[in-house]
C-alpha cells in the first residue's frame, strides 16, 4: 500500500509540479501585493496625506467625500458610474473606481476591468489601468501576477484549473505524509525532521525534501483547502455543511419598490456606519439595477481579516433599509469558517508573521520540485543489483594419462 501512495505521490508531484511552483512564486509576491504596487506606482496609487493626517494611519471617509468622487465621474463622460468604489484603507492612498467589465467571448478569456484613480483632496484623476490586462510594465505587473495565480489569465477556464491543482496539493501533502511517517521511535523520527549534507547531493536532496515537507505540510493544507475554495466554493461548502451550519449565500433584493426615489452612495455609508459605528467602510458596490441594493464593505476593529475587512451590508436603494448584515465578529459555525478562508490563506490571520510565514511557504513548491526530480532521477539511473552468479560445477577429475608402451 505505502508503495502505491508513493507512487500516487510521485506522479502527482509531476503532472503538476510547474504549475505548483508558479502558484507559490506568486503566492510569495502577492502577500506583498498592496505594498509592491504602491511602491512600483506611486504616482498612480499615492497621494500626500490631508493636513493634520499622518500618512499611513488608518483613514475613515466621509460619506459626502466618497459622494463627491462618484459625482464627479459621472459628470465625465470618458468615466461615468463606476460599478465599486474602494475607498482609501489609510491616508496616502486613493480612491480606486472599477467599472463593470465586459463578458468575455469565451471561458478561456481572461475578464479586464477599467479602474480609474482619483486623488481624495482634489478630485483630479490620477490615472487609469485595466486590472487583468497581461503585461509586465509598473501599473500592470501586480494585476499580472494576481490573475496568474487566481485564473492563469484565463479566466473561468482557468479558474476550473487552479482549483484542480489546489487538489492535487493536497492530495501531494496527504500522500506525503504517509510516505513520510517514520517508524514509531526516537531516532527514526529524529532522522526523517533533520538534514545532514555528507556530500551526498541524492541524499541531501531526499532529507531536504522529507524534512520540509514535515514541517510545511500544515500550511499547504490550509493553502490548498482556502485556494480551492476562492475558485470552486460549491466543492468546499457541502464539507462544511455536513458538520457546521452554514447560511446559504443567496442573493438580496431591494423591499422596496423600483419606482420610489433612490438613495446615493453616501445615505448607504451613513446607514452602514450607523450600524458599525466604529467600524471603516471599504467599498461600496453601487447598484446598477432597480433591484439590486447597495453593498458596503465595513473593516470592524478585531476583525481577523485585515485590509477591507469582512463585514457585509446590503442596504436598500430605496429606502436605506439594512436587509441583509454579516458581521465576522458574531458568526458562528460555517459562517465563521468562510470568514477565515481569506485571511488563512494569506497569513494575515496572525498579522505580519503569518504573511511572512505564506510568503516562505510560496518557495517550498520550488524546493520540493528539484529535489524531488533530483530523488526521481537517481532512482531511474540506479542500475539493478547485480545477482552473485552460482558457482560452477566442479570440473570432473581427469583419468590418469596412459602411456603408450614402446614398441622395440
Amino acid at each position: 500500500m505505502k508503495n502505491l501512495i508513493r507512487t500516487v505521490h510521485l506522479w502527482a508531484g509531476l503532472v503538476f509540479g510547474a504549475i505548483l511552483v508558479l502558484q507559490g512564486l506568486t503566492g510569495s509576491l502577492l502577500s506583498w501585493r498592496h505594498e509592491l504596487d504602491a511602491w512600483l506606482n506611486p504616482g498612480l496609487l499615492q497621494v500626500a496625506p490631508p493636513a493634520g493626517k499622518v500618512a499611513g494611519q488608518p483613514a475613515y471617509t466621509e460619506p459626502g467625500v466618497a459622494a463627491a468622487v462618484v459625482e464627479r465621474l459621472l459628470e465625465d463622460p470618458a468615466y461615468g458610474r463606476p460599478d465599486t468604489l474602494f475607498l482609501p484603507e489609510v491616508h496616502g492612498d486613493v480612491f480606486v473606481a472599477w467599472y463593470r467589465p465586459a463578458k468575455p467571448a469565451s471561458s478561456w478569456e481572461q475578464a479586464v476591468v477599467r479602474q480609474v484613480m482619483v486623488d481624495p483632496a482634489s478630485l483630479e484623476v490620477l490615472g487609469e489601468r485595466n486590472w487583468g490586462e497581461a503585461g509586465l510594465s509598473r501599473p500592470l505587473l501586480m494585476p499580472t501576477l494576481f490573475h496568474l495565480h487566481r485564473y492563469l489569465m484565463s479566466g473561468d477556464a482557468g479558474k476550473l484549473v487552479i482549483a484542480v491543482q489546489g487538489v492535487a496539493l493536497f492530495l501531494l501533502t496527504l500522500t506525503g505524509i504517509v510516505v513520510w511517517w517514520p517508524k514509531l521511535t526516537l531516532s527514526a523520527f529524529w532522522n526523517a525532521i533533520t538534514v545532514r549534507h555528507g556530500g551526498n547531493w541524492p541524499k541531501f536532496s531526499f532529507q531536504l525534501h522529507r524534512a520540509a515537507g514535515f514541517y510545511t505540510a500544515p500550511v499547504l493544507l490550509v493553502l490548498a483547502l482556502t485556494g480551492v475554495y476562492f475558485n470552486m466554493p460549491d466543492w468546499v461548502t457541502p464539507g462544511i455543511r455536513a458538520v457546521t451550519p452554514l447560511t446559504p449565500n443567496t442573493k438580496v433584493t431591494n423591499a422596496s419598490d423600483a419606482a420610489d426615489p433612490r438613495i446615493g452612495i453616501a445615505a448607504a455609508m451613513a446607514a452602514a456606519q450607523a450600524r458599525f459605528p466604529e467600524g471603516r467602510i471599504s467599498r461600496v458596490s453601487i447598484p446598477a439595477k432597480a433591484e439590486q441594493p447597495f453593498e458596503v464593505r465595513v473593516r470592524q476593529p478585531g476583525e481577523l481579516r485585515q485590509g477591507s475587512g469582512a463585514t457585509r451590508v446590503s442596504v436598500d436603494a430605496g429606502s436605506g433599509a439594512l436587509l441583509r448584515v454579516l458581521d465576522p465578529l458574531t458568526a458562528s459555525g460555517g459562517d465563521w469558517l468562510v470568514s477565515t478562508m481569506f485571511p488563512l490563506h494569506t497569513g494575515e490571520i496572525v498579522g505580519l508573521a503569518g504573511r511572512i510565514l505564506v510568503s516562505v511557504a510560496g518557495l517550498t513548491p520550488l524546493a520540493f520540485f528539484i529535489t524531488g526530480l533530483v530523488i526521481w532521477l537517481k532512482f531511474r539511473r540506479k542500475p539493478a543489483k547485480r545477482q552473485t552468479p552460482a558457482p560452477a560445477p566442479a570440473a570432473a577429475p581427469a583419468e590418469p594419462a596412459k602411456v603408450a608402451a614402446s614398441v622395440d
